[in-house]
């Protein structure tokens, strides 16, 4: 097989027995330029459609995810839960996803993805609809049933973004996979929104479980450069999974000790906060993936290390406004959500561009495995731990029980935050170093005596 053959990342993902075989180097002739952007042999239009679904399911599985953050002063009222108990429910979720994901990532390696996808996501469905019935006797069910949403998230996000990088090539697939990857702030905003909005509604937080519900329904790893990235991705998830579970919370505390709100004593409580946080994920996850991709493609032209160049620059500036929303939430309500406003701007310019770094130094074959692995780590390090750290470390500081400490102790806790979004920055300019070697290992893997097996099956 020579350096240059393609097959063993283009074989398409939903193909029929007689097509989607992409094209071979027979001898004769050379390639059309046009079928580099469908190497795969799907057509475009299909390609896109099969682009747009699986950008429609990321979309749910993280409204579903931030759902529960949406209505959390209901939540720990309705429980009479602490802050710990609280970021246990961010926890479980997120251990069970990073648990699940490697095997998930073996068997889309190996086995017929489609039906992977379509089993993990029924199971999510149903755990989502059991926990949307829970007593306020049984939290324990509650952190249950979380954790084995973890199941069907596991089985979805592991395999997606390597489909995608079996449909496209080259600027089409960062083109693609920054759309993909759009789904991340816009559906975890409208987890916000939909989530505290149908709570108001109807009156009860299990609703917006049950509203999320409906719509679901319906190469080698020791890679310098892959493991550093990696590393810096963990970063960008402890700081997103701390914000996502706590920054409606501590913003409603803040208004509460400024007397801007009352106190939450009885369902359904004030969340408002949930829904300009949702409004503000959204917007802002727009804008950091278009001009992270934008800049890395124009960066690209001047070196070739423009990714972890991006996502360096982008967490180093999102520092410094994520201490100042958490320092002026006492003083201006307008301030804080200006300075959250372009944190969360600079914290997105990663997303689009770090799947992007992982697709192309690592081979076709060991992609879901290096997603899985990917996973594993960001999530046990990052966003698994932060929110219960968050709420541990704000309950250890509280010094008495009264709204004032409430606030103070949680301020104090998430000020974690920039310092963690500095170590992600230094991360990144360390995977400036090794991108360029890993790169072209990865482009000219061959394995030795046998031929790559395509990553799709039929």
């Amino acid at each position: 097989m020579s350096l240059t053959d393609v097959s063993a990342d283009t074989t398409p993902f939903f193909s029929d027995d007689n097509e989607g075989e992409g094209p071979t180097d027979n001898g004769v002739g050379s390639p059309q330029p046009e079928e580099e952007e469908s190497a795969s042999g799907v057509s475009d239009r299909r390609a896109k459609v099969i682009v747009v679904v699986l950008c429609y399911i990321n979309l749910l599985n993280y409204m579903d995810r931030f759902t529960v953050a949406g209505v959390l002063p209901d939540i720990e009222q309705f429980f009479s839960i602490s802050d710990g108990k609280s970021g246990l429910l961010q926890t479980v979720f997120i251990c069970s996803y990073m648990i699940l994901a490697p095997l998930f990532g073996y068997l889309g390696d190996r086995y017929n993805r489609k039906y992977i996808m379509c089993v993990g996501i029924f199971f999510w469905s149903l755990v989502t609809l059991a926990s949307s019935f829970i007593g306020k006797e049984h939290f324990w069910a509650l952190l249950l049933t979380r954790g084995l949403v973890g199941v069907g998230e596991a089985s979805y996000s592991t395999i997606a973004p390597t489909i995608i990088a079996d449909l496209f090539v080259k600027e089409m697939r960062t083109n693609m996979l920054s759309i993909f990857y759009f789904a991340i702030p816009v559906g975890s905003g409208l987890g916000y929104i939909v989530g505290s909005k149908v709570n108001d509604v109807a009156g009860d937080w299990h609703w917006a479980l049950r509203v999320c519900l409906q719509h679901q329904t319906s190469h080698c790893l020791s890679v310098s450069g892959f493991v550093l990235s990696t590393f810096g991705f963990t970063t960008v998830a402890f700081v997103t999974g701390s914000l996502a579970l706590w920054a409606p919370a501590f913003l409603f505390r803040a208004g509460v000790f400024t007397g801007e709100k009352q106190p939450c004593l009885k369902a359904p409580c004030d969340n408002s906060d949930s829904v300009l946080f949702g409004i503000i994920t959204v917007v802002t996850g727009i804008l950091g993936v278009t001009s992270g991709v934008q800049v890395s493609k124009k960066l690209r032209t001047r070196t070739p290390r423009a990714d972890p160049l991006v996502c360096a620059a982008g967490l180093l500036l999102a520092a410094p406004f994520l201490y100042l929303s958490i320092m002026f939430a006492q003083a201006s309500t307008v301030a804080t959500y200006v300075f959250i406003f372009l944190g969360e701007t600079f914290l997105s310019m990663n997303w689009a561009v770090v799947a992007d770094i992982l697709l192309y130094v690592v081979i076709p074959t060991r992609r879901s495995t290096a997603e899985a692995f990917q996973i594993v780590l960001s999530h046990l390090l990052g966003d698994a731990v932060s929110p219960y750290l968050i709420g541990v470390v704000s309950d250890s500081i509280k010094k008495s029980d009264s709204y004032m400490w409430d606030f103070r102790s949680l301020q104090m806790s998430l000020l974690l935050c920039s310092f963690v979004a500095v170590v992600g920055g230094a991360f990144f300019l360390a995977t400036a170093l090794f991108i360029e070697k890993d790169r072209h290992l990865a482009e000219n893997y061959v394995p030795s005596g046998e031929q790559i097996e395509p990553v799709l099956e039929q």
